[in-house]
């Protein structure tokens, strides 16, 4: 019993033991942090980037445990060679995922090898971090475990595009290494460039293993081109080959511009100072890392450190790729903490098998999703500034420093935003904040030293160095305007001179205004027997197809013609136009005098004669003895009155208000209207009268009428748009043969008008001022221009130089040299009818329209109030008036001769024209002018006129009854 008790307090004691030191390991491993192992592919032999990028990590890794002691993971590195090999960077991150089973890679360096590896950690679920591999194309897989923690090469493609617009650079040619990583950027370069309107008239790719005799072969197939804008995308072993041959030849002289991209720019500060030299003038974009006091730190230890690894590469100094590096780093380190640190290893999804090959035989990461979720929201200030990652795992765009190399080193002279464009300084807040607009001006670039040494900015083209001149075609006109262009064979020296107005303009543009030298040599566009190969189109055509560099002469600029080839402004007025003959129109015969007014107008005046008569008749009739009678009495004396307005001869008085109002507003209208048939009549028979023998195109089409146009010219195609048929074009060569076809008209196989552009029309008009006038239609085209190849760059200086010549007084002396000036009268003045029309007084007309409708409507009101006729209110006292005036007067029982007999068969009183002479004019004085005038008998006048109206219609009452006493004694 006593040894069964010992044994147990025995067994007790060895598990009391047991717990206390198995606590106190547990205890202890609780105070190591776990490693997590991290592989990097790089290269590190002789590669630049890979050695960069291995002293950021390092350092990287012993800065953050430094700084966060307290951290529970710990990063391993787990370091390959990729020998800058695709294959065999490919083959390192399988070895690290399968064998060393590492949670990330960072790595590879160039985007071809990353492109295998991304497949790889995709399907592994391991993170691929690449500091270096900056293509756009490997972004485009979307694979979610991949990480560019760099800027892509697309970011800064608008920076150089607005660097190109800036000095208005119209044509750019990219050279770039003909791999993945040069051709990931062309097709947003392009089209960045396109939509700035930039041309790419060709694309330069040169192999990577290129030898110097292919590089010299295609830099001197750029010298014969007139481009002189380059764009260099490209790594720095193939770009220093490229500047140094490029300096050999004489590319690096004065005029070229070479732009070179972040691949070469982020390493000017580790160039050899003899390559520098060879790419003085070139400007570089490369990626802007905020200058703080953290990243001089950083910049100082990683040399040190550097050198104490490398001690023989002293010229290497730190750049954007080895900053991304370590924040990368620092970013992987951060996201591992996060991990899950009881999960690690792989999950294997496979069996070992003798059919299964060594791509397919291993796991997936057990912490790859979470890892992956962790560096997605990773933020923080590292040594590059503000890190975070958008999008499927890029860095944020930042941006982009523009520098020029001056000797063996380089200045900045700007930079670029996402936002702003241009600036100078990104330290000036109000550089940046001054206004929105997105600025592409050159004034926010400091003062740039350019290839050659030279301050004064390159135009971005020259006439190709292979000793070939302009070959410039021009026209050949044998019989007609050969002032424009004028060719001139000289069979003794077997030489060919070509003059005129054209060939003065565009020496005047070249020779004097153009600010450099364009040699050329005029060919005349001809047969062996010395005429035209052609029409215009077809001389327009060859600098199409290439056989001319130009065309000079009288080319207009057409919207058909601009799309195989660029003009020029023009430097003559635009537009085709109509000449016609013109004839003295004064009008000798019988019937000239109704010519000043046109049909409509002459019937218009006649109605409204007689509505005028029509309406005072209205208005008259029933408080007027003159306007009444019998109907033929009262048509007659109301067409009387108002047609007798027209020399202001009517005598009938107007009683009503109304009807005074009326009178008023028709006299002032005839007296407009009689004032200008007058004055047009004069003109028609005494002023010259010029006029167009036809007025109007519709005119030629409706009599089937011959036109002409100018042999060749684009003027045959309008004709026929405008309805011509064929047989009625006739073509004419000459001023001299058009005046011909005229002579003989249409009749006789002439022409009736003629179609042609303005400087021709002008011409003729300065040979035969007197015969020919120029008038509507006027047909819009764009004058005469130079004609160039497509995206030419002459074409603007030219272009400027043109308006220069035109704007001053060089000008109007080739004209007047070749033109001779016209002393005729001006022609081109628009012609139209003589006529007047119903449209310059159709106002008038309206006026007494609407004063006629206001009088017949207050007229008839004032009627229907008063109940006016002949029994009533006035009228009514009026005939007790004179009855009394009859009972007492002489003439009630005498006869006198003076009497006016009644209209018989009628209760109307009689005609006043049927009165003598002493009736009117007698000692009692009725009717007198002189003492009367014309008065009224309105229902609401005022007593005192009452009274006269009365005292004088009792003078007729007696005067016709003394007539019809009268007539009854001699009886």
């Amino acid at each position: 019993m006593k040894n069964n008790v010992t044994r147990l307090l025995v067994v007790l004691l060895v598990g009391v033991v047991g717990v206390a030191a198995q606590a106190q390991g547990n205890k202890k491993n609780n105070g190591r942090a776990r490693e997590v192992k991290v592989g990097a592919v790089l290269d590190v032999g002789v590669g630049m980037v890979g050695k960069m990028g291995l002293n950021s990590i390092t350092m990287c890794i012993n800065d953050f445990y430094v700084s966060n002691p307290r951290y529970k993971t710990r990063l391993q590195l787990v370091l390959r060679d990729s020998q800058r090999n695709v294959l065999t960077a490919a083959a390192q991150a399988l070895d690290l995922i399968k064998n060393e089973q590492v949670e990330a890679i960072i790595g590879p360096v160039t985007p071809m090898e990353a492109m295998f590896v991304m497949n790889l950690g995709d399907k592994a679920h391991v993170p691929i971090l690449t500091f270096s591999a900056t293509s756009p194309t490997l972004s485009s897989i979307h694979t979610p475990y991949f990480f560019q923690i760099a800027q892509q090469d697309i970011t800064q493609v608008e920076a150089i595009t607005a660097i190109i617009q800036a000095f208005g650079w119209k044509e750019v040619v990219p050279i770039y290494v003909d791999n993945t990583y040069g051709q990931g950027l062309i097709p947003s370069l392009t089209n960045s460039l396109q939509k700035a309107y930039i041309r790419v008239p060709y694309l330069t790719p040169i192999d990577y293993s290129a030898s110097d005799d292919a590089i010299e072969k295609e830099l001197y197939k750029l010298m014969t081109m007139q481009t002189r804008v380059f764009v260099v995308h490209m790594t720095p072993p193939l770009g220093t080959r490229l500047f140094s041959i490029a300096k050999t030849i004489g590319m690096m002289d004065q005029g070229y511009v070479w732009i070179v991209t972040d691949g070469m720019a982020n390493f000017f500060n580790s160039l050899d100072s003899s390559i520098m030299e060879s790419m003085e003038g070139v400007l570089g974009v490369k990626p802007y890392i905020p200058r703080t006091k953290q990243l001089r730190d950083f910049r100082a230890r990683w040399k040190r450190h550097f050198l104490r690894d490398n001690p023989t590469l002293v010229d290497i100094n730190l750049n954007a790729l080895g900053i991304w590096a370590y924040d990368a780093t620092t970013a992987l380190a951060m996201a591992v903490e996060k991990l899950d640190t009881t999960l690690s290893g792989f999950t294997h999804v496979s069996n070992n098998s003798s059919n299964v090959t060594d791509l397919e035989n291993f796991g997936v990461s057990r912490n790859g999703e979470k890892l992956r979720e962790a560096l997605s929201n990773v933020r923080f200030k590292g040594v590059g500034g503000d890190f975070k990652l958008v999008g499927s795992g890029e860095l944020q765009t930042s941006p982009f420093e523009i520098v020029n190399v001056i000797g063996n080193g380089e200045r900045n002279i700007g930079f670029w935003m996402p936002q702003k464009g241009l600036i100078r300084n990104m330290d000036d807040k109000n550089s940046t904040t001054r206004t929105s607009a997105y600025s592409t001006c050159k004034k926010n670039l400091g003062t740039i030293i350019w290839p050659g040494d030279s301050y004064s900015v390159p135009k971005g083209w020259q006439i190709p160095t292979n000793g070939n001149r302009l070959r410039i075609g021009v026209p050949v006109k044998n019989s007609g305007y050969s002032e424009f262009v004028k060719v001139i064979h000289e069979p003794v020296t077997n030489s060919t001179t070509v003059r005129g107005f054209c060939i003065d303009v565009f020496n005047a543009v070249v020779l004097d205004a153009l600010p450099y030298a364009l040699p050329f040599d005029f060919i005349p566009f001809e047969k062996p027997n010395g005429e035209m190969a052609g029409t215009y189109d077809d001389l327009i055509s060859q600098v199409y197809y290439g056989k001319f560099d130009a065309v000079v002469g009288d080319t207009t600029i057409t919207a058909n013609r601009s799309n195989y080839v660029d003009f020029t402004l023009p430097y003559t007025e635009s537009g085709v136009t109509m000449v016609v003959p013109i004839r003295d129109n004064r009008k000798k015969n019988a019937w000239a005098f109704l010519k000043p007014l046109t049909w409509d107008l002459w019937v218009t005046t006649f109605c409204t004669f007689v509505f005028i008569g029509f309406v005072v008749w209205v208005l008259e009739h029933r408080i007027n003895s003159h306007f009444r009678g019998p109907p033929s009495y009262q048509i007659g004396t109301s067409l009387w009155f108002s047609f007798s307005t027209i020399v202001f001869s009517h005598r009938e008085r107007v009683a009503s208000n109304c009807g005074r109002f009326v009178v008023i507003v028709w006299v002032f209208v005839v007296q407009i209207l009689v004032q200008s048939y007058t004055a047009s009549l004069t003109s028609l028979l005494t002023v010259e009268q010029l006029r167009p023998a036809i007025t109007d195109v519709h005119q030629l089409l409706k009599n089937r009428l011959n036109v002409g146009y100018l042999e060749g010219s684009f003027v045959h195609e309008i004709l026929k748009d405008l309805g011509f048929q064929e047989y009625q074009l006739k073509i004419y060569k000459s001023a001299e043969e058009c005046n011909d076809l005229f002579t003989k008209g249409s009749a006789n196989g002439g022409i009736d008008a003629a179609f042609d552009e303005v400087p021709y029309v002008t011409r003729l008009l300065q040979i035969y001022c007197s015969k020919y006038t120029m008038i509507e239609p006027k047909f819009k085209t764009g004058g005469f221009g130079f004609v160039f190849p497509k995206g030419s760059p002459l074409v603007s200086d030219i272009s400027r130089a043109i308006l220069n010549v035109t704007q001053g007084d060089k000008m109007k002396t080739i004209e007047n040299a070749w033109l001779n000036g016209s002393s005729c009268p001006e022609s081109s003045a628009q012609v139209s009818s003589a006529s007047l029309g119903l449209e310059s007084f159709w106002g008038l007309f309206l006026v007494i329209g609407v004063s006629c409708a206001l009088a017949l409507i207050i007229g008839t009101l004032l009627s229907i109030f008063n109940e006016k006729d002949m029994n009533s209110h006035t009228f009514k006292k009026s005939k007790l008036k004179q009855d009394a005036s009859v009972a007492s007067s002489p003439a009630h029982h005498h006869h006198g001769i003076g009497s006016a007999e009644a209209s018989p068969n009628t209760h109307c009183p009689a005609s006043p024209y049927s009165y003598t002479e002493s009736s009117f004019y007698g000692d009692q004085g009725m009717f007198s002018p002189d003492r009367h005038g014309y008065g009224t008998a309105q229902g609401h006048e005022t007593q005192d006129r009452e009274t006269r109206v009365a005292r004088d219609d009792t003078q007729e009452e007696a005067v016709a009854t003394n007539s019809n006493n009268t007539n009854s004694e001699a009886t």
